[in-house]
């Protein structure tokens, strides 16, 4: 596993025992073994089993964990995902933080591929954004990725991705972009340039530079992207943001731009319903 999800899972499991599961200290001895399943209790697309199996090993490298459903593979309501078995004390230590992660990113899963459906008539491709759960990015982006989503950017130094504040400090769109050009040269780099438009205006002065990337074209309408569509031409990749509800992706979809991005994919998220039962 990964240092970023190495890192998480020891904070939460931390966070989580401290200095021990005194309930299960009590009830049992030590010596007893337990077996039990991964029970899906609402459709949806599970996330989260290779983590959930790299977990139970982490607390104890006795118990066994049997993936039933690939990540990314849809379920329906009373599905079993998992099969797990071992010590009972160590299973039960760590079943709730288990859950915790399989819980959200299956639900960050689903309501990506519920997206992604709603767009999958037309070439343009779903992207996440920074909108995460702190801490947890590498797992709110993987979790978009199997529910059928694109990663945007993962953090701030992988691309240079001008918005409206950067344009104010500044003075223009124009001066905003050289800026960018220029610290790219400086530091010798190949990281993408995108900029942030509101109106026709500025997609004017940012395409004319012929020095970036992609536009991003916020909280336009679908006259407005129709226009900027049309406008930009396939000289730079087009990504819509802005409002995009499930009622309303459909349509921007169907604008013509390359990258529809939603926030909401992670930071309005109903975690899935799923229960580990013991035999």
């Amino acid at each position: 596993m990964i240092k970023e999800v190495e890192g998480i899972v020891s904070i939460a499991l931390q966070e989580d025992i401290r200095n021990g599961d005194i309930t299960t200290q009590a009830v049992f001895s030590g010596n007893e073994r337990t077996s039990g399943n991964f029970l899906a209790k609402e459709s949806g697309i599970i996330a989260g089993i290779e983590l959930a199996g790299y977990i139970f090993t982490t607390i104890d490298p006795d118990i066994t964990f049997k993936q039933l459903i690939k990540d990314g593979g849809k379920v329906s309501r009373g599905d079993l995902i998992a099969e797990v078995s071992g010590p009972s004390d160590s299973i039960l230590t760590g079943e709730r933080t288990v859950l915790n992660f399989m819980q959200r990113m299956s639900g960050v899963a689903t309501k990506t591929r519920v997206f992604a459906d709603a767009i999958s008539h037309t070439n343009t491709k779903l992207l996440d954004t920074r909108k995460t759960l702190p801490g947890h990015r590498y797992l709110d982006k993987w979790a978009v990725r199997l529910g059928g989503g694109k990663n945007h950017r993962y953090c701030l130094d992988d691309m240079y991705l001008v918005k409206e504040n950067h344009i104010k400090v500044a003075g223009g769109v124009k001066e905003a972009i050289q800026k960018c050009i220029e610290h790219k040269q400086l530091n010798g780099n190949e990281w993408k340039i995108e900029v942030e438009v509101t109106n026709m205006d500025e997609l004017k002065d940012a395409i004319s530079t012929e020095s970036i990337d992609m536009v991003l074209l916020d909280n336009m309408d679908i006259n407005m992207l129709v226009e900027a569509v049309e406008m930009v031409a396939g000289a730079v990749e087009t990504e819509a943001s802005g409002n995009m509800t499930l009622d309303r992706i459909p349509k921007v979809a169907e604008t013509g731009v390359d990258y529809i991005s939603v926030g909401a994919l992670t930071h309005s998220v109903k975690a899935s319903d799923i229960s580990l039962l013991f035999d």
